[in-house]
């Protein structure tokens, strides 16, 4: 092989490991969808996300098309990534004190609570789109991560580190919030049997099983009970991380956590399968019929205002409240003017967005409606916020 050829695939390599890659991976994916519902080959697009795929062994409350199986199904598994991200950080990064989770935590709180308000106030006087509250409470760390990396020395090591936990800290509040406010009615027996499976993953944990195979037996038979219970399946995903061992305790020398190995498995094929999978389904809006004008509208006028401006004033707010009280600190070399560009970037929201989007309503239009909301409010948080991180004289002190 060619030194050239060698070159280009180290780079290949290491673009395929980078968060960039994968972000890339989503945004194609995504625009492929978004392209063939706006082609000729838009009913073909419509078939192909409403395949019909029903297991009747699940009942009625079991996912029935392709689209539903990939949002349902598939997606557990990136919550599975989710928390062993969050876990990993905990055990060992830079969240390994309380102080250190505090801060993130308590912003990620911040930025739930003020946009879900700014979009019930926008939206109030249409009691049907109640149900939409939650749309804007989630920052899309998959999109974000590769903006402040693009930002380079304009964001310290730090503040890179305080938005990704915030990130993955509004994800793990997302999946409660989805699991409690858009599961259906509950089933009592199904739900005692969820506790059950819980409860036998917790003690496989305590009793120093080791084994991945376990786990994913465990967590299938947990998604399979949170499923006909009523609550959302996803919060599998949550518990089975949670469970994971994070020590080597009682393994050989050298060998990796079942957390560590987990993580390995699982996120190359959440990151370049699962997630553009989720995209190529879920952003397919067909414009036919729609206007600017449309913007201005109660449902997206909502959610655009709720990411733009809520989310940046609850996480900034929140956070230099947490920090006038003491309870935490700002990281070094994270001045506030950089914290709150990075509050505008926390705006962008995706992923969960469409996810919770789907949930909460059940009308085609409405769905297009708050997708189209999601994606004004995610690209213009996005653009106001590398715009003032790249023009404000931040001084970090650290590249």
């Amino acid at each position: 092989m060619t030194e050239r050829a060698t070159g280009i695939l180290d780079r290949a390599r290491r673009f395929r490991a980078s968060p960039a890659g994968g972000a890339s991976a989503l945004l194609l994916a995504s625009l492929a969808g978004f392209v063939l519902a706006n082609s000729p080959w838009a009913a073909d697009y419509a078939s192909l996300t409403t395949l019909p795929l029903k297991l009747s062994l699940l009942g009625d409350k079991a996912p029935d098309t392709l689209a539903a199986w990939i949002s349902d199904g598939l997606m557990t598994l990136f919550f599975v990534v989710v928390i062993l991200e969050i876990k990993k950080e905990i055990v060992c990064g830079h969240l390994s004190s309380l102080r250190r989770i505090a801060l993130p935590l308590i912003g990620a709180v911040g930025g739930m609570i003020a946009p879900a308000t700014l979009y019930l106030l926008v939206t109030g006087s249409r009691p049907e789109l109640g149900r939409g509250w939650a749309i804007p409470v989630a920052t899309d760390a998959a999109f974000t991560l590769p903006v402040i990396l693009a930002l380079g020395a304009r964001v310290s090591p730090a503040a890179r580190a305080w938005l990704m936990a915030l990130a993955i800290f509004d994800d793990v509040l997302g999946i409660v919030v989805i699991a409690l406010f858009y599961g259906n009615a509950l089933s009592w027996p199904a739900l005692a049997a969820a506790g059950i499976m819980t409860a036998a993953l917790i003690g496989a944990n305590r009793a120093g099983v080791r084994t991945l195979w376990g786990y994913g037996v465990g967590g299938v038979l947990l998604w399979t009970t949170l499923l006909v219970s009523g609550l959302h399946p996803t919060l599998a995903g949550v518990i089975t991380g949670l469970c994971l061992p994070a020590t080597t305790h009682g393994m050989q020398p050298g060998q990796l956590s079942p957390m560590e190995r987990a993580a390995s498995a699982l996120t190359p094929f959440v990151t370049w399968v699962v997630l553009p999978l989720f995209g190529f389904m879920n952003v397919g809006v067909p414009l036919a019929g729609l206007h600017a004008s449309m913007l201005l509208e109660r449902l997206p006028l909502g959610i655009v205002l709720a990411l733009l401006v809520g989310k940046p004033v609850g996480v900034f707010g929140a956070t230099m409240l947490s920090v006038r009280l003491k309870i935490a600190t700002l990281p070094p070399f994270m001045p506030i003017g950089m914290l709150f560009g990075l509050s505008l970037l926390c705006g962008i929201g995706f992923t969960i967005s469409l996810f919770i989007a789907n949930l909460a309503f059940s009308g085609s239009a409405l769905i297009s409606s708050a997708k189209i909301g999601i994606f004004a409010g995610s690209v213009l948080s996005a653009l106001t916020g590398w715009l003032w991180l790249r023009l404000s004289p931040l001084r970090t002190g650290a590249a």
